[in-house]
């Protein structure tokens, strides 16, 4: 397609970034909504760019995910808003079980001044960070190291987890569909976060805005198996209906706020 300087811009604004909100992008070419919405509209249909409620991403692939130094920094405020509401969420004192992935990792970095907490995971990411805790025990599984990210999966994994049963497992996801089918791109991966969510007698998903409505190639729940979901801005309608249906706690960590708010989703 044939795009206008400002069109060009916004593309290259959202492949540096990995996403960005309407509003954001607004803000930044100093334009209205009306005019953004367009401009991504037109940047859509030509396959370009993704939509989801309130942003904008690049296109998703149903089997192979986003490399990992860009999940790094994409939707990076996002991510640290959510840890933190998850971090003050988590009780001392407790047993934890967490998984792979870059949400998963600035929880672990908001964790560090707990006390008395035993963390089970197969990121070792996680664990290094959590180490940097003096009043906490960290358990590694065992497994095939994935080089690229450093998770651990595999059969072995698997079984390893499967001899605890913990306070609270800890999950983050690469895509949550419009039926409410959480979904991600290793099926290895997906084994284990199965067997987290068996062996827990909690579950808490944490996903940011992007991962509403992102397709994945791999089954691994569905929403009604979770029972706490932190979010960094409202889900779309469809999807609280679905989280209320379920009986979903949903804890929504607004950049507009100054502290997390639970929305009323559990009837």
């Amino acid at each position: 397609m044939n795009t206008n300087p400002r069109q060009t811009q916004l593309l290259d604004l959202v492949q540096a970034q990995g996403s960005a909100s309407i509003e954001y992008l607004a803000e930044t070419f100093s334009v209205t909504l009306q005019t953004v919405r367009r401009d991504v509209q037109r940047l859509a249909e030509a396959g370009l760019l993704s939509r989801f409620h309130g942003g904008v991403r690049l296109p998703s692939s149903t089997t192979e995910n986003i490399a990992y130094r860009q999940r790094q920094a994409l939707s990076l405020d996002g991510k640290n808003r959510i840890a933190k509401a998850v971090a003050a969420s988590v009780p001392h004192g407790c047993s934890l079980l967490m998984n792979i992935g870059t949400t998963m990792e600035a929880v672990a970095r908001e964790l560090r001044q707990h006390r008395g907490l035993r963390v089970i995971t197969n990121n070792l990411n996680v664990a290094l960070i959590m180490s940097d805790n003096p009043d906490c025990e960290v358990i590694v599984t065992g497994g095939v190291v994935r080089g690229v990210d450093r998770g651990i999966v595999g059969e072995a994994t698997v079984e390893f987890i499967r001899q605890f049963k913990v306070d609270i497992g800890l999950i983050g996801i690469s895509g949550i569909e419009g039926d409410g089918t959480m979904r991600d791109f290793d099926y290895r991966e997906v084994k284990v976060a199965k067997t987290i969510i068996e062996h827990s007698r909690e579950v808490w998903l944490a996903a940011d805005s992007t991962k509403f409505n992102r397709p994945a190639m791999v089954e691994l729940a569905h929403l009604s198996h979770i029972d706490r979901l932190f979010t960094d801005s409202p889900p779309p309608t469809s999807f609280a209906n679905l989280l209320e249906q379920s009986g979903v706690e949903c804890t929504v960590a607004d950049e507009r706020s100054s502290s997390p708010a639970t929305l009323s989703l559990v009837s």
